[in-house]
């Protein structure tokens, strides 16, 4: 009876320890198709808008900085990371808020990872406008998607970045 008594913490111990690695691992192959990233892009929006953005992987591997510029534009930073079977990102906007994005992991080869909106900070009104959502196309190695949602006033706007690692 007392083998029981001790196993039963240490089985409960396992489970639990073996649904928190599923989750990592899960979250982890999509982390590491955005770290695959690092490195310098360039690209054009719409109305042939210009950007430069840089992919560092800090913190010990564990987040992923972005940096987006556009021209005659202050930069802007993201920073991805993974909670749990999630990827997380915080937007810090040159307008001054921090929009917090989620996107759970695709199963199977990633080829888009789609971050819906968590929550924000800095907002001065609900009406203010800010970003609701971010999505990752990769098309090959070289070659990404960004389509960022912007709303404002209730309307949502979409601005499609196609950008090109520089050689």
């Amino acid at each position: 009876m007392k083998r029981i008594i001790f196993l039963l913490p240490v089985i409960a111990l396992l489970a639990i320890s073996s649904n928190s690695i599923f989750a990592q691992n899960k979250s982890t192959a999509a982390f590491e198709k955005l770290k695959s990233l690092n490195g310098e892009w360039q690209g054009r929006g719409e109305g042939d808008r210009q950007v430069d953005v840089s992919y560092q992987i800090v913190s010990g591997g564990s987040v992923l900085l972005e940096t987006l510029q556009g021209t005659n534009e202050p930069p802007m930073v993201t920073l991805y990371h993974t909670d749990g079977d999630r990827l997380m990102m915080t937007h810090y906007c040159s307008i001054g808020n921090q929009p917090r994005m989620a996107a759970q992991a695709p199963a199977g080869e990633i080829k888009d990872i789609n971050f819906t909106f968590v929550d924000i900070t800095n907002l001065t009104n609900p009406s203010a406008g800010h970003m609701r959502g971010l999505v990752f196309t990769f098309q090959d190695k070289d070659h990404i998607r960004q389509e960022w949602t912007w709303r404002m006033d209730g309307k949502d706007e979409k601005t499609i970045f196609n950008l090109e690692r520089k050689k």
